[in-house]
């Protein structure tokens, strides 16, 4: 079988008449298959007679095929494009047919998938028979049609980008006129392009008249210094718009330094410089807005550079807009006590950007200082980044100056108040009430608790209030809780509060006086009456300082000072077994008794003279003096219901008094003599001592009844469901108090 890399018969050899040696032969044809691999072409031959073709190396790269494959028309279709396979299919044919050379572009689709651009260019030959041949060469174009297309894609992303930005490209000669505009030059400048590049005088024409002249000097002198150049006019467009246009322009020498052409760009602003009037007409209505603005507003750049203040800020400081501007220093204009709170809030806000504010002064143009509220505000980019600076400063002086008079007249007052009386409303020079004065002053300073112990009406709560206003709690809450106005069964929930839903009308959570108390005082009046439960939940409180709601199970801790008191004697009921021995000894860390009004009469006239003062004045009456029978009725009687009776017996007596003269009547006092009242016992004189003897006294009187008007229940004064489930707690058997 012939070789399928066979070409053309073998060169001359050396005995041939050219003479040509067989080696120079072999050096052209590396020559010759050097430069077809470099220009990526390869040569070809194909008889028509025969079917035979001949490839060069360089041709069996191209179709990306091993060099012994023997190469074939049908080979050849086999690997051409499908979508270009009949069109070169027809040139074959014709070229067969009417024996003419031919030169195409098509592509091979190779085994990989891979598309190449060829373009076939072949001669015909008649060989000494009169045989039909085909001398050619194929060309591997791709890297070339890629190029196009890529060329082809940017001109129209460019063009694009023209459009979309209103930006048109240009070239032009001084010397050869326009030589070149982009298509959305055309369209800025209002030209037709079906009308070819227009003359320079053409051009200049649709510049508006007024621009004309500046426009023409300095394009004289952008030719005449070889420079770049830019430039705004206005063009106007044939159908009657006139559009913003901004020019810029670049010159192209050449290696001698003479001027070819300028190349540029021309930008249709017209949308930019309409929304930079609106703007500047927008800032001329806010900075008129600002002047009339009472406060002074200033605007800083992203460092704090001063950018601008308005009319009253400059009018305040006594200088102009540039002298402000030209201040170096920050915080030129602030008071040097309050410089570096300024300072401390820009390096703070520079990284969290809250808005703040700050009150402060600010120096007059009189070199006086005023008090302002200055708020500050930042506004910044995508980024993060601030950009601006906005700060409001309102003249707050006349406040700082209320507020001062005010704090002085506080001061004045208060230290009126502690000359005249160190504990607010404990009023009396006896030594009986001085003694429960100084232990006042004594255990206020310590979170020490407190247990207050006297007749019903010899003002504990008062005493209460006094040890917790002296106390460094004295600007905390103070809660105070009468036990027994709360209901039994209730008292838990408002010592500990309760959960949603931990019994019946629990229809919320409910906070209680403790957690109210939290870092204050609670004051527990009536201590004495607390059940034997409640006894133990308040103990725990008194040993660990935490709690849990009724029906809840998280631990509530709490900072709180108790202050208790109560008109029992709380011995006698640890004796009795009604009141906890260790919960007494919790309460009675410092015990302070207040001394029945009987034991001070030597403070009645001043109590006295105190309420008629202050009821008077309620009732709007001048009551100048006591009359002297009043006295001796006052200072004689024995007062058993202690100051709270003396209180209302006067506040009475101001109520029916007509004449500046105070008097009371005689009648309104007891005629008997009261023997001095003793505190009540822990336990009376009928009182059961457990709480299992109470249920079941009750259960006995009520002949074993729990519920109704006249069952054991409503004779203690709680619910029925309550008090059954005591019984069950306490395994007592109700039926056997139906037939006592």
């Amino acid at each position: 079988m012939e070789n399928p890399r066979k070409r053309l018969p073998p060169g001359p050899g050396p005995g041939h008449p050219n003479g040509m040696p067989n080696r120079a032969i072999r050096r052209s044809e590396a020559y010759l298959a050097e430069a077809q691999r470099l220009s990526h072409t390869g040569s070809f031959g194909w008889k028509a007679s025969s079917g035979e073709i001949f490839w060069s190396d360089e041709t069996f790269r191209i179709f990306e095929c091993d060099l012994k494959t023997k190469p074939t028309l049908e080979f050849v279709l086999s690997r051409i494009h499908p979508d270009d396979r009949e069109l070169v299919q027809q040139q074959i044919d014709r070229a067969t047919r009417d024996g003419e050379g031919f030169g195409l572009e098509h592509r091979l689709q190779l085994p990989t998938g891979s598309i190449k651009h060829v373009r076939v260019t072949a001669h015909p030959l008649r060989d000494r028979a009169g045989n039909l041949e085909f001398l050619g060469a194929v060309t591997d174009v791709t890297d070339q049609r890629r190029a196009e297309e890529s060329v082809r894609e940017s001109e129209a992303y460019l063009a694009e980008a023209q459009k979309l930005s209103h930006t048109g490209s240009w070239a032009w000669s001084p010397e050869q006129d326009i030589r070149y505009w982009s298509e959305e030059c055309y369209r800025v400048l209002g030209f037709d392009p079906q009308n070819g590049l227009p003359r320079k005088e053409d051009y200049y024409q649709r510049i508006h008249p007024g621009d004309q002249p500046g426009f023409m000097e300095l394009i004289g002198a952008a030719i005449r210094d070889k420079t770049d150049w830019e430039a705004d006019y206005r063009i106007v467009h044939p159908d009657g718009p006139v559009r913003d246009i901004h020019v810029v322009g670049h010159p192209v020498l050449s290696t001698s330094g003479r001027l070819v052409e300028f190349v540029g760009t021309v930008i249709d602003v017209t949308e930019r410089k309409r929304a930079e009037e609106e703007l500047r007409r927008s800032e001329m209505e806010l900075r008129q807005t600002l002047d009339f603005a009472p406060q002074l507003i200033a605007v800083y750049g992203p460092n704090r550079e001063r950018l601008y203040v308005n009319r009253v800020g400059l009018e305040y400081a006594g200088v102009t807009l540039e002298q402000w501007r030209q201040t170096q220093a920050q915080c030129a204009f602030v008071h040097p006590d309050d410089r570096q709170r300024e300072l401390n809030y820009f390096a703070s806000a520079q990284t969290n950007g809250a808005v703040g504010q700050l009150e402060l002064r600010l120096r007059k143009a009189d070199g006086t200082y005023h008090w302002f509220l200055a708020r500050y505000n930042s506004v910044r980019d995508g980024n993060g980044q601030i950009q601006r600076w906005y700060v409001s400063c309102t003249d707050i002086e006349d406040r700082k100056r209320a507020e001062e008079k005010l704090r002085q007249e506080n001061v004045a007052l208060r230290e009126e108040i502690d000359e005249t009386s160190m504990f607010e409303e404990i009023v009396g020079t006896s030594p009986a009430l001085q003694s429960v004065l100084s232990r006042i002053s004594a255990v206020a300073p310590s979170d020490s608790t407190v247990l207050i112990t006297g007749e019903t009406g010899t003002g504990k709560e008062l005493v209460a209030r006094a040890i917790h206003r002296r106390s460094s709690r004295g600007s905390r809450a103070f809660v105070s809780v009468n036990c027994a106005a709360v209901p039994r069964d209730l008292i838990l929930s408002e010592l500990f509060g309760h959960e949603k839903g931990a019994f019946t009308g629990a229809t919320q959570r409910r906070i209680g006086r403790f957690e109210l108390a939290h870092g204050g005082t609670i004051f527990l009046d009536e201590v004495g009456e607390l059940l034997p439960d409640t006894q133990v939940a308040l103990l725990r409180v008194l040993q660990e300082r935490e709690f849990e709601r009724v029906g809840g199970s998280h631990l509530i801790h709490i900072d709180v000072r108790v202050v208790a008191a109560t008109n029992r004697d709380l011995k006698a009921a640890v004796a009795y077994g009604t009141f906890r021995q260790d919960l007494f000894y919790r309460l009675n860390v410092f015990p302070v008794e207040v001394p029945p009004l009987r034991e001070r009469k030597q403070d009645i006239l001043m109590l006295a003279e105190y309420f008629v003062q202050r009821y008077g004045k309620l009732a709007g009456k001048n009551l100048r003096s006591i009359d002297k029978k009043t006295i001796d009725i006052l200072a004689s009687y024995d007062w058993p219901g202690n100051i709270r009776e003396l209180q209302n017996v006067i506040e009475r007596s101001v109520i029916l008094s007509s004449r500046e003269l105070f008097a009371v009547d005689e009648a309104w006092l007891s005629k008997e003599t009261v023997a001095p009242q003793s505190r009540v016992d822990g336990k009376r004189q009928d009182e059961p001592r457990t709480e299992r003897a109470i249920i079941e006294a009750a259960l006995a009187q009520a002949k074993g009844r729990i519920s109704g008007r006249s069952g054991a229940a409503a004779k203690l004064g709680i619910p029925p469901s309550t008090l059954d489930h005591r019984i069950k707690t306490l395994k007592i058997d109700k039926t056997k108090f139906k037939f006592l």
